[in-house]
């Protein structure tokens, strides 16, 4: 994406919502009052989750003055941290896990198809508009590669066919549902495991 079209981006004002005020005013009561700007960090996720899943610097701003801090200290935080976006990324945000355990397991085929179904280039929004993705480090989730991280939700044990799947349904503005595409609970094995004659789950 390009710097002009960031800036075209850029909203002149931001405030919380009413709802995401009461959720402010909750998390500040997690922390002295001389120390509220710890809470700059869920503030962040808050704008987040309320600018369709980036962060503006007006935002920034606006939080900068409801925690009394510096802009510029809510600024590194926000540019050090991998998990809060600060540019246009679309409704359908699709990260993919490409550290070792996913990239054994067809994570490269996983980064082909969403160059071919959303965009040749990361962090570029689809022809659609609706969706974008970018490869990231490691997810958590190695028990369960290859796997990729939409908005909040988890798809794992992926193949192509799944992918292309759940890739078309974002496009669709349908999302499939999380979880486990091999039809695992949690990180339970597949099948029953015989050994020495007992049945293991």
């Amino acid at each position: 994406m390009s710097l002009k079209k960031v800036h075209d981006d850029q909203p002149n004002n931001f405030e919380f919502s009413g709802e995401n005020l009461k959720r402010a005013e909750e998390i500040l009561k997690k922390y002295p009052k001389e120390n509220k700007k710890s809470a700059v960090m869920p503030f962040l996720y808050l704008a987040q989750k309320q600018n369709n899943n980036w962060i503006p610097l007006a935002a920034m701003k606006y939080i900068a003055n409801f925690l009394s801090m510096p802009y510029i200290s809510v600024y590194e935080v926000a540019t050090f941290y991998t998990m809060y976006n600060l540019a246009p990324v679309g409704k359908h945000f699709v990260q993919v896990c490409t550290t070792t355990p996913c990239l054994i397991r067809g994570a490269d085929k996983i980064v082909k198809l969403c160059k071919e179904k959303i965009s040749p280039n990361e962090n570029e929004i689809s022809k659609s508009g609706n969706c974008s993705w970018m490869e990231v480090e490691c997810l958590g989730a190695c028990v369960s590669a290859p796997m990729i991280q939409i908005n909040d939700n988890y798809y794992e044990d992926l193949d192509e066919k799944s992918t292309k799947e759940i890739l078309d349904s974002l496009i669709k503005d349908k999302p499939l549902k999380p979880g486990s595409y091999r039809g695992r609970t949690n990180t339970s094995p597949e099948k029953k495991l015989i050994i020495n004659g007992d049945k293991h789950a």
